[in-house]
Order: C-alpha cells, then structure tokens, then sequence
C-alpha cells in the first residue's frame, strides 16, 4: 500500500469518524434536527396518498389522455419527494425565521433537491438498470458534496494505491475509469445506433450491407471508447502488446470456433447468400432469419420457436434459401381421384380451388397435372405458386385442400378407396362347431360369392 497504509491508519480513520459521530451527531440540537426530518417524512408520507389519487383523477380526464402513460411515469414518482421536500423546506424556513438550529435540516433539503433533479433528469434513460445505477451513482456523490465528504472521501480512495512498476494504481483511479469506460461505452452505443438508423434510410444498400456496415461501426466506436478510456485512466497503451500477444495465444488454443463464427458472420454479410428476412431451411429447421449477429444466426420457426444457429452452419452446410434471389415458391399438392370420375372435371375443380386464395399467385396460374395411374386412383397433382412463404406453407395448403374436398363433393368427384385382388387356390378345410362346414364358398376379385356360417374358424389346407 502506498503511503505506508496499513492497521494504525485504519485506527486513525475509525477515531476521526468517532470523534466526528460524537461532536456533530449525538448532541441534542442536531438530534432534535435529526427528529424534524424524520416527522417531516411521515407527515409527507401521508400527505402523499391523496395528492397521488387526486393524479390519478386529473390524469384520466380526456384532455391529458394522449399523454397520459408519460405523464404518469414522471409525476407519480416525483409525488413522495416533492411533499416531503414542501415540508422539510418549510421546517428549514421556520428554523431560519426564529433563529433555531436548522444546518441538518437545510441539508436535507439540499439532498431532497437534488434527488427531485436527478429523478427528472433519469426519465431521459430508458433502461430501467441504467437508469437505477446512474441515479444511485450521481446522488451519492452529491450527497457527499453537500455534507461537505466529498473531498475527504476522494482523498482516502487515492491513499488506498498499489505501486505496478511505474504505474501507480489506487482506488479513486479505477473508479474514475469505470465512470468514464461507462460514460464512453453509453456515447458508443448511442452513436452506433444513429449509425444504424440513418443506414436504414438508405435504398442503395442491400439489408446485408446494412447489417455489415452497423456492425463495423458499432465495432469501430467501443473500441476506440475503450482505447480512450484506457488512456483516460493512464495505462500506456504500448502495454497492450503483452494483452494482445496473449489474445492470439488464447485464439489459437481455445477460441478457434469464436473466431470461426465470427468470421464466418462478416462473410454472410458480405457475400448476401442469407439476409435478415430470408426463408430458409438449414438442417431440418424450417423459418425465417430475424437477426444476423456476430456469431450466430437467429432463424424463428412458424411455431414460435428461435432457433440461434452459429454462423460457421450456414457456412459449411448447405442451406435452402427461399428467397435469395427470387421470393416464388412453387407448392405441390398431390390428389388422388377414383377411376371413374370424369378426370378433366376433376382438374378443373382443383384449379377452380386454388383460385380463390389471395396468397396464391394468378401468375404464373394454378395448373393441375395428371401424375400416372396409382393401384386405387388416378393420381393428379396441384402447383401453385406463392410469395410469402414467412406466412407459412402447411397452412395455404389446408386451405387449399379443404376447397378441394367442398368443390369435390358438391360436384359428385369421388375420392378412391384402397381395393385388392383375393385369390384362394386349393381346397380350404373348414371346422364349425366340430362339423364339417358346408362347400367350400368360391372367392373372385374384390368379393366372396356364396356363404360362410357366422362363427366357422378355417383349420388349415
């Protein structure tokens, strides 16, 4: 520890604090001051159930209802510390006015005030953690400031240092880089995302492009958020050439399918062979591309479901794009019909069916095409073409089939049966109740002439 900071320094910093609790605290102005705020606070907090409902009343009026969900998520909050600041303010007025000790008072006000400001100026950040840490984190240094340890407390962060060579590296420096590797890293973002929107207002770039360009310069503003928090904090950055080595070290033992991906997405964005929107089907896995990230791919199926496929997939596999040139997609639908229908009838209904669908295109037309001559049908087959295959295929085709099955049945067009061919050669012995069963009946194509007494059981030829 530098400065010699070791058990007796803790002594000393635990006596001042001592000494200070007992001079300024535990005395009985500052403790009658101490009980002023208290009742304040109870005062406010039940002063503050009916302001709040009498919010609630003045927010659901139909003139504040467009802006009634921002005004309630500013207002309601500030409801609390803005009453307990009324009365406190009012105690500190009536301290001055009479000559009273009032300095914990006015304290309290101060820091009421400056909690009211922060909690404004926090409803510019959206993230609700952000927005909890950025509070917590500038209240507490105004409150040190006010109670005038803002100074001391600085000082004792910077005597608590550790010696690395030539660097010195204490307390008060870290924290003054977490703050400002924060403060870099949130301009970053921000700046990535002005990047991002006004990339997606220009027609020029492919959505590939897009992507690509969003993420090279989000790349591009943390790194150098991080080199200039670095050097803010005062690390020489020629000591980056030790991390740097160990980076490559660390690459070429465990990192290999990291790096891969990550490669392997600049690839994807270059070449366009997938983009965010795409059809696909990689590996069984039927959906559309939501998001190409840095090292994986998200593709969401009908059923809800999304699937992160790493990008070094999409690289050495092969992969079904619906979409990557050309948005039309060709369904079949196969049908079968019995041998005796009138089959040109039965084509012109499915076609008639497919018509009355919207997802399905006019051009290129339905057309219905005669497959071969099954065992039990005349096999046909239905295409038709879409262009919205991210709205699903399996259901179109139901649709499809159930017009289908209206048109054949309101037609007379009859759908086959599976039908066999028996034959018996050779005399069949027959037991029925332990007599002889009658002659033997005489089996032809698809029937059985004569008959058979109910319950016989055949014993063999």
């Amino acid at each position: 520890m530098d400065e010699k900071f070791n058990v007796e320094t803790l002594n000393q910093i635990y006596e001042d604090l001592l000494g200070f609790v007992q001079t300024h605290v535990l005395v009985i102005p500052n403790l009658v001051e101490l009980g002023v705020v208290l009742l304040t606070y109870f005062v406010a907090k039940f002063a503050a159930r009916p302001l709040e409902q009498l919010l609630d009343k003045t927010l659901a009026a139909n003139w504040v209802a467009k802006y009634r969900g921002t005004l309630e998520n500013i207002l309601k909050p500030l409801v609390m510390p803005l009453t307990w600041l009324v009365f406190a303010g009012m105690a500190h007025f009536t301290a001055l006015q009479m000559a009273w000790p009032g300095g914990i008072v006015g304290i309290a006000v101060s820091l009421l005030t400056a909690w009211v400001v922060i909690r404004l100026v926090l409803n510019f950040i959206a993230d609700p953690w952000w927005s909890r840490a950025v509070g917590v984190f500038v209240w507490s240094v105004a409150a040190l400031d006010i109670v005038g340890l803002l100074d001391p407390t600085l000082t004792f962060m910077d005597r608590l240092a550790i010696n690395l060579g030539d660097f010195r590296l204490s307390l008060l420096i870290v924290a003054k880089g977490i703050v400002a590797m924060v403060l870099l890293l949130w301009l970053a973002n921000w700046a990535a995302r002005l990047v991002e929107k006004r990339l997606r207002g220009i027609q020029q770039f492919t959505p590939s492009q897009k992507v690509l360009f969003s993420k090279l310069a989000r790349v591009l503003f943390i790194t150098l958020a991080i080199l200039v928090g670095i050097n803010m904090v005062g690390i020489d950055l020629t000591a980056l050439h030790v991390f740097s080595g160990a980076l490559g070290l660390g690459i070429g033992i465990g990192l290999q399918k990291v790096v891969s991906n990550l490669l392997s997405g600049v690839i994807l964005l270059m070449d366009r062979s997938v983009k965010p929107g795409d059809v696909v089907s990689i590996e069984g896995t039927y959906g559309w591309i939501n998001t190409i990230g840095a090292r994986y791919v998200s593709v969401v199926t009908r059923d809800g479901i999304e699937h992160l496929i790493p990008n070094e997939v999409l690289i050495s596999t092969p992969v079904e794009n619906w979409s990557h040139s050309d948005r039309l997609v060709r369904q079949r639908l196969p049908i079968g019909v019995d041998y005796g229908v009138n089959i040109r009838l039965a084509i012109e209904l499915a076609e008639q069916a497919a018509d009355g669908f919207s997802r399905i295109l006019k051009k290129p037309a339905p057309r219905c095409l005669v497959k071969g001559f099954g065992e039990s049908s005349v096999d046909l087959e239905l295409r038709v073409w879409i262009q919205d295959a991210e709205e699903g295929v399996s259901n179109i085709k139901s649709e499809v089939y159930l017009k289908i099955w209206d048109l054949f049945h309101e037609h007379g067009v009859a759908f086959p049966y599976p039908q066999r061919d028996i034959h018996v050669k050779g005399p069949v012995h027959l037991m029925f109740d332990g007599e002889v069963a009658p002659p033997e009946p005489t089996f032809t194509s698809g029937a059985v002439e004569g008959s058979l007494p109910p319950g016989f059981k055949p014993k063999g030829r």
